[in-house]
């Protein structure tokens, strides 16, 4: 749904909660279970649980189809393949409709129960956003140690301080929400865009569960693809970086290469092939890492300009507005 047909709409509702769902279907009926307790308390009838499966390969889709056939509140998406969690995100966010949206995950790390408390933190103190703080991630020490690593390059790539116990769970209003929608970049980070745009934010600080089921879908390698894309999206300073590292090299080379000739024609010192030759494989390698950089930025713009969707909607459940909304976007 675009900005401008969500706007116009008549159809609103006070919460939306947008979960993405992929590998852990066996946490799904407590989850429903426990969201409706917790939003009948803040919102009464008027809400709505958006469930994104992002092709889940453990048939989490008929466990979805389930719960919106015993609850109208339930919207359902079903992607055409797997696009990754972002996205998944994005796609549910374009279709919701409420003025305060929470995001989620489906494995139940995050406790429903402490929407609760991310409502009455963003009334009490006029916020548009509020994000949960983990205090104890219940990960392992490689993961927590990865992550504190990356928002620590992040931080200094971008110049702004990002906090590694920050998650995906978090409420925003619908005008925080419609900003985030409104870019259409191929990659994207939720938190770090919520705050790049500035709005009045705040956090609750929560405990951090284990999964229910199942295992995170991250492997290693799309951890290191993703804080790539991230990174040469969001910053160019890793291209400023070999620019400054090439200007230093070249200045040594230089100095290098005066130093050797006056110490030849002064002393009779030979010019050693084996110096040569260390400086040749070391400027070999500075030179390819330079083209493997330029190269992934020049990726970016090649996938960017091409104007894909973002996602592309296979099946739409409890929608009542899905008739007018696209299918990708």
């Amino acid at each position: 749904m675009g900005l401008i047909e969500r706007t116009l709409s008549k159809e609103k509702t006070s919460i939306s909660v947008v979960i993405p769902v992929y590998g852990c279907p066996e946490a799904l009926p407590e989850l429903h279970e426990r969201l409706t307790k917790t939003l009948n308390k803040i919102a009464g009838n008027d809400y709505e649980i958006i469930l994104v499966n992002d092709a889940c390969p453990k048939n989490s889709w008929q466990v979805v189809e389930n719960l919106c056939n015993e609850d109208p509140h339930v919207t359902g998406l079903e992607l055409s393949r797997n696009f990754g969690q972002i996205r998944a995100i994005l796609a549910g966010l374009d279709y919701c409709k409420g003025e305060w949206v929470v995001v989620m995950d489906c494995d139940l790390q995050d406790q429903p129960e402490e929407i609760i408390r991310m409502y009455q933190k963003v009334n009490d103190e006029n916020l548009d956003t509020v994000f949960a703080r983990r205090v104890a991630r219940k990960d392992g020490k490689g993961k927590i140690f990865l992550a504190k690593r990356f928002y620590n390059l992040y931080s200094w790539a971008t110049g702004i301080k990002y906090d590694p116990s920050l998650c995906n769970f978090s409420m925003s209003n619908r005008k925080v929400i419609d900003a985030y929608c409104s870019m259409r970049e191929i990659h994207r980070a939720f938190i770090m865009y919520i705050q790049w745009m500035g709005f009045r934010e705040g956090t609750i600080d929560v405990d951090h569960h284990a999964r229910f089921a199942g295992k995170s879908g991250y492997t290693l390698k799309k951890r290191i693809d993703f804080a790539l894309e991230i990174l040469t999206s969001q910053s160019d300073k890793l291209l400023r970086v070999m620019m400054k590292t090439g200007i230093g090299i070249s200045m040594l080379s230089f100095i290098a290469v005066i130093v050797t000739v006056v110490k030849h024609f002064v002393t009779s010192v030979p010019v050693g092939w084996s110096s040569l030759i260390a400086v040749i494989f070391f400027s070999t390698g500075l030179l390819l890492t330079a083209l493997g950089v330029i190269g992934i930025y020049i990726g970016n713009i090649f996938m960017q300009v091409k104007d894909r969707p973002l996602y592309i909607i296979r099946t739409v459940l409890n929608n009542k507005s899905s008739k007018e909304k696209p299918s990708s976007k």
